[in-house]
């Protein structure tokens, strides 16, 4: 007998629906990390203003491509972070430690990150990959 394959169509998140989860998952990893409201907005590259109004409703968030991507690039460096180190106090405190890499220049990968560019949070996340060896 021939196995026949039936198509499932499979809705496209669409981006409402990401922008509610993107915030709530961002808001924990930011308190895991320990990041204070200033960098938070700095990290998602929004106003004070919006950034409160996300903070309150993230489910009534409607987050742009740019947005969306910066989320994005945040919790594939959590993930990262969590399968690269032994436990959940090394991975959260990565973040927060100097580092020698050339990419850090002895600062800590929060500064790198909190630079308020997209591709700040690009090149760490791409480090983090190549680490994981995801090049």
């Amino acid at each position: 007998m021939r196995a026949t394959h039936i198509a499932v169509p499979v809705a496209k998140p669409s981006p409402a629906g990401l922008s509610g989860a993107g915030l709530r998952t961002f808001f924990r990893i930011m308190d895991s990390w320990h990041v204070d409201e200033a960098v938070r907005m700095r990290l998602l590259g929004a106003s004070r203003s919006t950034y409160f109004r996300w903070r309150s409703d993230p489910e009534g968030a409607r987050l742009g491509p740019d947005t969306l991507e910066r989320l994005s690039y945040v919790l594939g460096i959590y993930k990262a972070l969590h399968i690269l180190l032994p436990n959940d106090a090394a991975a959260d405190s990565w973040v927060s430690r100097p580092n020698t890499h050339p990419l850090f220049a002895g600062g800590t990968p929060m500064q790198r990150l909190q630079g308020g560019l997209v591709a700040d949070l690009f090149v760490v996340r791409q480090y983090l990959d190549a680490e994981r060896g995801w090049n």
